[in-house]
This record gives structure tokens, sequence and C-alpha cells, in this order.
């Protein structure tokens, strides 16, 4: 399984936006920070608003804020911003289009793996992520 890089990249752009949620932070500091082009960081940022996860901030020199709470955002919501459905393989998607799902062994294989697969995103929260990447900042601020 692969994800695709609008997935991977709108979190760590959500994980940014994070830690800088309570001033804000400009979409060019979010592209600096996490090495992500700016013209590629408008189509990442463009879902994320329009799925309620990210807002301007009220003042509008501070950029983005989250929208909500970072304890009440998933991986999972995150995710759903680029994706439409989290599908391992495309009988699971489509199981009314497969001719062979009753037939089929590795049909509940795939549809087992995909729900421990989507339950792991729903419960890893920004907030972890968020703390995580603190901790790892620490890390490397005293190494240096």
């Amino acid at each position: 399984m692969r994800l695709n890089t609008k997935v991977r990249y709108g979190l760590r752009a959500m994980v940014q936006i994070g830690l800088d949620s309570e001033t804000g932070i400009l979409q060019k500091d979010i592209s600096l920070k996490q090495g992500v082009s700016n013209k590629y960081l408008d189509q990442i940022i463009a879902p994320l608003k329009a799925n309620g996860l990210i807002e301007k901030a009220h003042n509008p020199h501070a950029g983005y804020i989250l929208s909500r709470p970072a304890t009440r955002i998933t991986a999972y919501d995150i995710y759903r911003a680029f994706e439409p459905v989290l599908s391992l393989v495309p009988c699971i998607e489509n199981n009314d289009k497969c001719k062979r799902l009753n037939t089929c062994a590795t049909a509940q294989f795939w549809s087992g793996l995909n729900r421990q697969v989507r339950s792991y995103f729903e419960s890893q929260t920004l907030q972890q992520l968020i703390d995580h990447q603190r901790q790892l900042n620490r890390k490397q601020d005293l190494s240096q």
C-alpha cells in the first residue's frame, strides 16, 4: 500500500499548522519548514480548508490555524480530505461489482486488513502527532 503524496504532505502540513495554531502560520512558512513547494502546497491547503480542518487566522497576516482542537482531528479525517474512501484493493471499495466476492478466499483477508488500517488511522489524533513532533524538535535542539 502506498499513500499518495497529498495525503503524506497533508498530514505534515497539519502537524505544522498544529504546532503554530495559537498564532497561525503562513503558507510560505509551512512550505519552508516542511520542504514542500508553495505551488504544490496550494493543492494541499485547499482540500484541508474545504473539509473544515483548517481556516484562515483571524489576523489576516497570521495565515492558517486549526478549525477545531487537534485532539478532535484524526489522521483519518486528514486522509479523507484527499481520498473519498480508504480501500486497499478495488474489490473492497466496489464489492457489489466484484463477481468473485462470494467465491474469493482473499476477499475476507483484504476486508479485515482494510478495517485494521482504517482503525489505526482513526485512532491517531493530530494532537498525538504534534506532541511527537515537539519531542523530536526538542531532541534535535539539544543535539545542536
